[in-house]
């Protein structure tokens, strides 16, 4: 059962031993999930880390190679099975922006550099977009750990036709924020970074909690905040007791404040930039959400000087490889160095450069970021065939650039490393669109 890649977080390693130990596949294959305790898991690796998979890219190999995931069903007891556990988030990046100025007098908060969840619900709440989103003034009511009391539900069995019922009985949950109004309830849940899917239970069992401690009504709320941008996703659960009768009702973005670039400032760039040559031992990228670059940065920015590359797949929505991947991205654009050493293994610390550029205003910032990308000749040349070709990007005129640059890629690999610079090159003209 033992995987031979290498390519393992501590995760990985500890999971394979305990399915092993206790045969759980031959349980799930039997019974159709598997019950296991805290004080199991303990015994390979502290169950906190162990059971926090808030993104399906996160779940642990033997997981996904059987679609499985894991559900708590009290304190310290948790329930393996092919659950269908996490909803995708519909990436509509054409929804209009709405502004929302910020109190001058506020001056213990600062909306140009939110480094937490915590920080983002309050700039949204104190600059007004929290009632704007809801329709109505509210009041911020809830937030932190609680019991979820005893309920039971529905989850669909991802690979089969069935549903499988989970008996609740004070589990933990946690509401990053709740709001409360003059007939709703809101619960958050909020991500410092752009996403692609979420954990249900992360708003399910909140959502169960207060359906039975208030009579008004409660609406689940996604928020994804990343690159400046509030995106708020309102949910509903059209049947209490099925967990994935979960459905999107509505979805708004806003930002703090105006942050216009225009055509023009990135033009001016491609006209007057110095190309450089590409750094030494640093692959060419392979990640293709910019905004997931500039989410890490901002983290290693703002809060932990250093971040391993495990506790990048513990804190974001990468695996082990991803974790790698966007971070050498950020080295290959002089933003993140890499070091490594016994106790982290291999891990990163922002540059001078990184620094200087994550310290900038928001529109500032993205433009100094664009520059990164514009210096190296790959997405220069690619800029200016795609303003050349009235804002297309022709994948075989990228082919030839990328091919001339003698960047040692077979064809095969310079077609994967196409999605890169399709979407940094996406990312830079998306700003001139907000």
């Amino acid at each position: 059962m033992m995987s031979n890649n290498s390519d393992k977080s501590k995760n990985d390693i500890a999971w394979e031993i305990l399915f092993e130990t206790h045969h759980i596949l031959d349980e799930i294959n039997k019974n159709g999930v598997y019950k296991i305790s805290a004080q199991v898991i303990n015994e390979e690796r502290e169950a906190r880390l162990m059971t926090k998979f808030d993104h399906l890219i996160q779940l642990p190999k033997i997981f996904t190679q059987n679609h499985l995931t894991i559900q708590p069903d009290s304190r310290g007891t948790y329930v393996i099975g092919q659950f269908q556990s996490y909803e995708k988030i519909p990436n509509n990046s054409s929804i209009k922006i709405q502004e929302f100025a910020f109190p001058e007098y506020i001056e213990t908060l600062n909306p140009t550099n939110i480094y937490s969840e915590a920080a983002s619900i309050l700039c949204a709440f104190n600059s007004g977009i929290i009632s704007d989103l809801l329709g109505q003034e509210v009041s911020f009511t809830v937030l932190g750990r609680m019991s979820t009391g005893k309920f039971s539900y529905f989850i669909n069995n991802s690979q089969q036709n069935t549903d499988c019922e989970i008996n609740v009985e004070n589990s933990q949950c946690e509401i990053d924020a709740g709001f409360e109004g003059g007939d709703i309830f809101a619960i958050v849940e909020a991500k410092l970074q752009d996403v692609e899917d979420f954990l249900i239970r992360q708003l399910y069992y909140p959502y169960r909690l207060w359906r039975s401690k208030t009579t008004k009504k409660v609406i689940p709320i996604f928020l994804s905040y990343s690159n400046d941008i509030f995106s708020f996703h309102v949910y509903r659960f059209k049947n209490d007791n099925n967990y994935n009768s979960i459905e999107l009702v509505e979805q708004k973005r806003y930002q703090i404040g105006s942050n216009v670039i225009e055509l023009e400032d990135i033009t001016d760039i491609l006209a007057n930039i110095k190309i450089t040559s590409d750094p030494t031992g640093i692959p060419f990228p392979q990640a293709n959400v910019f905004n997931r670059v500039v989410d890490l940065l901002m983290q290693v920015h703002g809060v932990s000087p250093t971040i391993s590359k495990e506790e990048i797949t513990i804190n974001y929505a990468f695996n082990i490889r991803q974790a790698g991947y966007y971070a050498d991205a950020a080295r290959y654009l002089g933003l993140l160095k890499k070091s490594r050493d016994k106790e982290q293994g291999v891990f990163y610390s922002m540059t001078e450069k990184g620094h200087i550029i994550m310290a900038k205003t928001p529109r500032n910032r993205n433009l100094a970021l664009a520059k990164c990308i514009l210096e190296k000749k790959i997405f220069n040349n690619t800029l200016e065939t795609y303003l050349n070709e009235g804002g297309k990007l022709n994948r075989h005129l990228i082919c030839e650039i990328m091919t001339n640059e003698k960047l040692g890629l077979n064809e095969t690999t310079i077609e994967r490393r196409l999605s890169t610079v399709f979407g940094w090159i996406n990312w830079i003209m998306e700003l001139t669109q907000r």
